[in-house]
C-alpha cells in the first residue's frame, strides 16, 4: 500500500472533507473490496498526520499519529482507496452536524437541511456519491441520524464489533465504529471485512414493532413508515407489536444524557481546563452541562443503564428484532434556533438511545420520503446479530 498517484479525492462540492485531510492511500491489489473508494470520520488515526476531533484547537495541541486505526488498515487490505478525512461535530458532541469551524457538509438529498451528526461529513461524502462507502462512529446516534437524513444505509454495530484502537474516544462505554452505504449489499461486503469475531448465524423469525417509539415520530413520519412496512409485509417474519420502553423513552434518553455525560467529561475534560478552546455553539452547553454532573448522578445512571440493557436483551433474543423509527422526523433546517435544536436533539436521542444504552446492533434502512425528504426505519438485534440485520436489510432492499 502506498500513496496513490493515478487517484485523486474528486472535487470536493459539498464540504465533505477537512482541510487538512491526508493524501489519499491505496487499498491492496484485488481484494473483496478493489476498486472502491473509502472516506473516514476524522476520528480515525492516519499514521503521521493529527486526528482532529472537529475541533482546530485539538487539532493544534496534539501530534501526529503513530499508527494507523486497524479497521482503516482492513479496508485497505481488502482493496478499498482511502481518499480523505471527513468533517464532523465538534468532539462529537452533536446529531446535528453542524460544525462551527469547519462548515457544514450539505445534503444533497435533501436540500437547505442539515446532513445529520456527528459523522455528517462521511454521510455527505457518500450521498454525494465522492465515494463509494465511508466510516463514521456511533455513540449516540452519530451514524445512525445522518444515515436517516442523507437516505444512506447505515449501522451500529454491537459495542465492540468493531476494533476503535487509534481512534478517538469519547464515551468508551458508548462508541462504536459504524459505516454508511448507498446499497445494501455493499454495507454487507463492509462488515464482511471490519466486524471482529465470528458471531453464530440466527435467521430473523419475529419482528417487534415498537409501539412507544413510533409515537414519538411526526405523523407524516409515522404514516409513511406504516406504509414501508405494509409494502414489506412479505419479506418480514411475524410481526406483533410491544412497548420498548417501561419506564418511558424519556427516561432512556436522559439516562443517556447523564451516562454518556459523564465520560465525555472523563475523556476531555482535563484538555479542556487546560486549553480553554474555543468550543462552537450548542458544543459549549452541552460540554458545561457534562463538567457538572457528579458521581452519585452517574453511578445512579448507570443502575438504570444495566436494567435497561437486561430489559433490551430480554426483548430482542437471537431471532427478534425490534422495528422502529430512525428519527422522529425529517432533517430539521439548517442553523435551527437553540430552543428548536434542543427540542430536535430531545426526541432524536429518545429513539437512538435504546441501542446506545444496552450495545444492542441496529442497522437503519432508507424507507420514502416525506416532502422529498428521506425517512428511514432501524431495526435492532440482539447481541452480535450484525451479519444476520445486515442480511435482512438486503431482503428488503430487494
Amino acid at each position: 500500500m502506498s500513496d496513490l498517484s493515478t487517484r485523486v479525492a474528486p472535487p470536493d462540492l459539498v464540504g465533505a472533507f477537512v482541510p487538512h485531510s491526508p493524501p489519499p492511500i491505496a487499498g491492496a491489489a484485488g481484494g473483496p473490496l478493489a476498486g472502491l473508494s473509502f472516506a473516514v470520520k476524522d476520528l480515525f488515526d492516519i499514521a503521521g498526520h493529527v486526528t482532529g476531533g472537529g475541533s482546530p484547537d485539538w487539532l493544534r495541541t496534539h501530534a501526529p499519529a503513530t499508527a494507523t486505526a486497524p479497521v482503516v488498515l482492513r479496508l485497505l487490505a481488502a482493496g478499498a482507496d482511502f481518499i480523505g478525512k471527513t468533517v464532523c461535530d465538534e468532539l462529537f458532541y452533536s446529531v446535528a452536524g453542524e460544525n462551527a469551524h469547519y462548515g457544514t457538509p450539505v445534503n444533497v438529498r435533501a436540500a437547505g437541511r442539515i446532513p445529520g451528526g456527528s459523522s455528517s461529513g462521511s454521510a455527505a461524502a457518500v450521498a454525494a456519491a465522492l465515494c463509494d462507502f465511508a466510516l463514521g462512529s456511533d455513540t449516540g446516534g452519530s451514524v445512525r441520524v445522518p444515515a436517516a437524513f442523507c437516505g444512506l444505509y447505515g449501522v451500529r454495530p454491537t459495542h465492540g464489533r468493531v476494533d476503535l484502537s487509534h481512534a478517538m474516544a469519547m464515551a468508551p462505554s458508548f462508541d462504536t465504529g459504524g459505516w454508511f452505504a448507498r446499497e445494501a449489499t455493499l454495507l454487507a461486503r463492509i462488515g464482511a471485512t471490519v466486524l471482529n469475531a465470528d458471531s453464530v448465524r440466527t435467521p430473523v423469525t419475529r419482528v417487534l414493532l415498537a409501539l412507544d417509539a413510533f409515537a414519538e415520530a411526526d405523523l407524516e413520519v409515522h404514516d409513511a413508515l406504516n406504509d414501508f412496512i405494509t409494502r414489506q409485509r412479505d419479506c418480514l417474519p411475524t410481526l406483533s407489536a410491544v412497548q420498548l420502553a417501561p419506564q418511558g423513552l424519556d427516561v432512556w434518553r436522559e439516562c443517556l444524557r447523564i451516562a454518556q455525560g459523564h465520560e465525555v467529561w472523563q475523556q476531555f475534560g482535563e484538555w479542556i481546563k487546560q486549553v480553554q478552546p474555543q468550543l462552537g455553539p450548542g458544543i459549549r452547553e452541552r460540554i458545561a452541562m457534562a463538567s457538572s454532573i457528579n458521581n452519585d448522578a452517574a453511578a445512579t445512571a448507570a443502575l438504570l443503564r444495566a436494567d435497561i440493557a437486561a430489559h433490551v436483551a430480554t426483548l430482542v433474543p437471537p431471532g427478534t428484532v425490534l422495528c422502529l423509527p430512525t428519527t422522529p422526523c425529517i432533517a430539521p433546517l439548517r442553523n435551527l434556533d437553540g430552543s428548536a435544536s434542543d427540542r430536535f436533539r430531545r426526541r432524536t436521542m429518545a429513539l437512538t438511545c435504546a441501542a446506545s444504552l444496552s450495545g444492542h446492533p441496529q442497522i437503519t434502512l432508507p424507507a420514502g420520503t416525506v416532502d422529498g425528504c428521506p425517512i428511514a426505519m432501524s431495526l435492532l438485534g440482539w447481541r452480535g446479530a450484525d451479519e444476520d440485520l445486515l442480511a435482512l436489510a438486503i431482503t428488503l432492499a430487494a
